[in-house]
């Protein structure tokens, strides 16, 4: 039988590696073939080189099997870092959001990412980034809006069209 072939074999290795962590089932998968390599004989560097890990994770993967069986190839929900805001705050930033910036003493006639930041920290004693508060209005549903540009006239008193 002959050997088969890829076209592009390096950007496909690139583009299968990516398609494996775009899905839970698939990266589990992959560590599975990964354990099922290492128990044919293989040293976690070959396998680390094929499937493009370290050999470190490699070898993370088996001592997880090891220790928990199948479940240990399965990733686990991490917690991640704590939300500066519960819900309850949530709730009050997106009720002050939907009134205008004058209500609450500022000059601004709309909200922008620094004057959210402003507000977030005299009135909820809350840092966070001018980043940060733009993606709070995303995930309120706010959309960006710029103001339109006024045009000016060449000539202010001359005629208004031909």
């Amino acid at each position: 039988m002959r050997k088969l072939k890829i076209q592009d074999a390096e950007l496909m290795k690139i583009a299968f590696q990516q398609e494996i962590v775009r899905f839970e089932e698939a990266k589990y998968d992959h560590r599975l073939h990964g354990a099922l390599l290492v128990c044919a004989g293989r040293f976690c560097y070959e396998v680390a080189e094929l499937f493009g890990h370290s050999p470190r994770t490699i070898e993370y993967w088996i001592e997880r099997f090891e220790q928990s069986g199948f479940s240990g190839l399965v990733d686990q929900e991490r917690k991640g870092r704590p939300a500066a805001l519960d819900e309850r705050m949530c709730r009050k930033i997106n009720e002050d959001l939907r009134k205008i910036p004058r209500d609450f003493g500022y000059e601004q006639n709309l909200w922008d990412g620094k004057l959210l930041f402003h507000h977030l920290g005299n009135r909820y004693k809350v840092q966070s980034g001018v980043r940060q508060c733009q993606r709070l209005f995303h995930s309120f549903g706010f959309r960006r809006r710029k103001s339109r540009p006024v045009i000016a006239q060449a000539d202010p008193g001359g005629p208004k069209g031909i």
